[in-house]
């Protein structure tokens, strides 16, 4: 009996909330937003901000907190072992999945000082922006690009140690070419690529 009183409290509360919220909301806000009108820089970084959240949490929540209880750990082997992606392979298979949306739109993780080659810079302008990230970290490295006759916006983000589970790994990684990471420093860069309109 109580838990029933208690579930139609928090029915009534909630639809209070969105009535409040709904009368508070100014009238041109309800109606439906032209997406044509944000601008591609502002996207990338809507983007960048669910990826890098996604990304420390899987490397904190799941693979520090799994490892610390002896539970699983993270390999870069993980298909044929019984053990979690590293984050950075977690970020890759999600931008592949994203990529079978539609979209076009795409991201990926790139270092300077990458343990698997194919992570470096793919041109210029990915080494470029590497560098300005590591200067200027505090912002984006952007640019346009053409390729297949199609014109993408694309965006360059710091990418920080986290956690140590990160720095450990490219600490330690046979094929690492830096292994002096401390917590806080940029190891690399996220690259968002977005198709642009014609």
């Amino acid at each position: 009996m109580r838990s029933t009183r208690a579930f139609v409290a928090i029915g009534i509360l909630m639809a209070l909330c969105v009535l409040i919220a709904y009368w508070w909301i100014p009238t041109n806000a309800k109606e439906p937003v032209d997406q044509s009108g944000i601008p591609v820089a502002k996207v990338a970084d809507y983007l960048h901000s669910v990826i890098e959240a996604n990304r420390t949490f899987y490397t904190i929540q799941v693979v520090e907190r799994l490892q610390a209880k002896g539970v699983m750990t993270a390999t870069e082997h993980w298909r044929v072992a019984n053990t979690l992606p590293l984050p950075a392979q977690f970020l890759r298979e999600s931008a592949d999945l994203g990529t079978k949306t539609g979209t076009q739109s795409d991201y990926r993780l790139i270092s300077l000082w990458p343990i698997n080659k194919r992570n470096g810079p793919a041109d210029l302008f990915e080494k470029e922006g590497l560098n300005d990230v590591l200067a200027q970290q505090e912002r984006a490295y952007t640019g346009t690009m053409t390729r297949g006759g199609d014109r993408y916006f694309r965006a360059i983000y710091a990418d920080r140690a986290v956690s140590q589970a990160c720095i450990g790994c490219h600490n330690a990684h046979p094929n690492s070419p830096k292994r002096d990471f401390k917590a806080g420093d940029v190891m690399g860069a996220v690259v968002i690529s977005i198709p642009l309109p014609e």
